[in-house]
């Protein structure tokens, strides 16, 4: 019998969830008129702003849809509503708990610092009863290194039961994933947990890339069928990866829903899969739908649902203590 939404309600967990990435129709009236520039378009016109359509070509054209959300997190107080705003909205869908990413550097554009853009994104957090934690992302990009190497450090300095890793995410056919060791090797001497965006764009060199570089977790991951002998590796050495069913078909990682060959794969092969969302407003989805389409496409038992759910939790950033909560949620 498939998974239901009705018992998914309330175990919802999500690793891999861009805070920009999913900024709804409300938000996004909300955070403009904040900014003093109400949004002259109908819903349905600001959701085509804000989601990819069916002929999304590839990743690079599904990045495209971050320009307008991200214009409409570029004060203080708009970055601090957002955050505060998705959390509410994870809370009403069912949510337990999430780890919330974002870029830092990708917030300036009107002259905040890095420092300014993270202090705000805690505020927002803190203004919330709901369970989350953030990751500040590294770009991929033309001269980005002194950026990243910034988030690297502010991640260092803000370490802990809030902060609680970084990423590194972006083009990665355009710039791959081996360009960015330096940013790890610090993140390395620092002591920051780090997961990567890696095989989706890129195939298996870009996850083993990741691996080398120490990564904790790997974002999406899941090109790494295309190499028998990783895709061993990453399940002997329990490597959790974040995989986004429905981004993953948008931009072309996986081939359809109905060839869902990939992830069936993985998960015979022993591999630590999460399910997440990646994006809830650019690919117009949630946990709960992933985990339907996935159970639907594989033909999951609710065990094997709730193990999915379980991988979260073990391979969530969050303290012991924590996971000790959300093991007592998600296990029924």
């Amino acid at each position: 019998m498939p998974v239901s939404f009705a018992d998914l309600y309330g175990r919802l967990i999500d690793l891999h969830l861009h805070i920009d990435g999913s900024i709804s129709v409300p938000a996004a009236r909300r955070l403009a008129e904040l900014d003093g520039r109400p949004i002259d378009l109908t819903d349905a016109e600001v959701f085509d702003r804000l989601s990819v359509g069916e002929e999304c070509e590839d990743l690079n054209e599904y990045l495209d849809k971050f320009s307008f959300p991200l214009s409409l997190v570029q004060t203080s107080t708009q970055i601090e509503e957002s955050v505060y705003l998705l959390q509410e909205e994870l809370r009403e869908q069912g949510y337990a708990y999430a780890e919330l990413r974002f870029a830092p550097q990708s917030q300036c554009a009107r002259g905040l610092t890095q420092r300014e853009v993270i202090e705000a994104s805690l505020a927002g957090l803190s203004r919330s009863s709901f369970e989350a934690r953030l990751i500040l992302c590294c770009m991929r990009g033309d001269d980005t290194l002194a950026a990243n190497l910034e988030t690297v450090e502010l991640a260092a300095e803000y370490l802990g039961n809030e902060i609680v890793a970084i990423d590194l995410a972006g083009a990665e056919a355009l710039f791959p994933t081996s360009d960015y060791a330096p940013v790890f090797a610090r993140a390395r001497e620092l002591g920051v947990p780090f997961t990567i965006h890696a095989g989706e764009a890129g195939g298996p060199k870009s996850v083993r890339a990741a691996l080398d570089m120490g990564a904790t977790r790997i974002g999406h991951g899941v090109r790494a069928v295309e190499d028998s002998s990783l895709v061993a590796e990453l399940a002997e050495r329990r490597m959790p990866l974040e995989v986004c069913f429905t981004s993953e078909v948008q931009t072309g990682a996986l081939e359809s829903y109905r060839h869902a060959g990939s992830l069936r794969q993985l998960l015979d092969a022993g591999c630590m899969v999460t399910i997440n969302s990646d994006n809830c407003s650019v690919s117009n989805t949630w946990a709960a739908r992933e985990l339907v389409i996935v159970s639907e496409a594989l033909g999951l038992t609710q065990a094997e649902v709730d193990q999915l759910l379980l991988n979260a939790v073990e391979a969530s950033f969050a303290d012991e203590a924590t996971k000790h909560r959300l093991r007592e949620i998600v296990v029924r």
